[in-house]
């Protein structure tokens, strides 16, 4: 499980406003292992947390490139599981080192869908000339979007824009941010502060419709932003932010030692190959 949201503004009017405003978690099993963000790649140029579950090594959940790529993704929440499926993870780890575009790679991924268990996936080419967003969810349509430019999106374990408690309430937190006039670091403090939000938003009959054979306590724990219970949660926040110019700031916070008092912090910094 995870969640995201988003402002996607390519060309921004003011010179201080942000072409991509990103906040995300990670939830997962707090024991399984993982690499922390880092550049990685033929040339050191992309910039991602790394899966190493045996038999999923180097997929992602969240990565960029220097190139101006980028792809998220979220799971889709379904009881059933298909155990033989491949990695989702890979999906993003294979658009960050794939020559096609954001809309091209989606074409291909729906192609193959029906290898996977249920996933949402974002990708986005930020270039000097165009910055280009696309959206495909295996569980919805059958072809991908783009998604329109000066938009805010939320983005769960349903498809895009699913109207759960927990995506209206963090995205209603994060749109009051982003509309905020706020140095970056600033910015970013906010951003990570709407990620840790542990409210429940509980009762949601949406979430619980879709959430049938889970048990009311899981279902219960999974309605808050920040997700909390024994041994699985939110274990990474990830905050990017890319400016008028193609300055990129992403930060990591992750958890240490599956605890969840122990954190680290990393940021990077760097400007796109437009």
């Amino acid at each position: 499980m995870c969640i995201i949201f988003l402002k996607f503004d390519p060309r921004p009017a003011s010179k201080n406003a942000y072409r991509l405003i990103l906040a995300a978690n990670r939830d997962e099993v707090y024991s399984r292992p993982s690499k922390a963000a880092d550049f990685w790649g033929s040339n050191n140029e992309i910039l991602s947390g790394l899966d190493l579950e045996e038999g999923k090594e180097g997929g992602s959940w969240l990565g960029i490139s220097k190139r101006g790529k980028l792809a998220a993704l979220t799971n889709y929440l379904e009881a059933r599981q298909n155990p033989d499926a491949q990695g989702r993870g890979f999906l993003v780890s294979n658009y960050l080192t794939d020559n096609l575009d954001s809309f091209a790679y989606l074409r291909k991924v729906s192609s193959e869908a029906h290898l996977y268990n249920g996933f949402n996936l974002l990708t986005a080419d930020f270039r000097a000339n165009e910055d280009t967003l696309c959206y495909y969810g295996n569980k919805g349509s059958s072809e991908p979007i783009h998604l329109k430019a000066a938009g805010v999106y939320g983005l769960s374990n349903s498809l895009l824009e699913t109207p759960w408690r927990k995506l209206q309430h963090g995205k209603h937190l994060f749109t009051s941010v982003v509309n905020k006039t706020l140095p970056p670091d600033g910015l970013m403090h906010e951003l990570l502060h709407i990620l840790n939000n542990e409210e429940l938003n509980t009762p949601d009959l949406a979430q619980e419709s879709q959430g049938v054979g889970f048990s009311k306590a899981r279902l219960q724990a999974l309605s808050a932003v920040c997700v909390r219970s024994p041994g699985y949660g939110t274990r990474t926040n990830t905050v990017i932010l890319i400016d008028r110019d193609g300055n990129v700031s992403f930060t990591e916070r992750t958890m240490l030692n599956c605890d969840i008092t122990q954190w680290s912090t990393n940021s990077f910094h760097f400007k796109l190959q437009e």
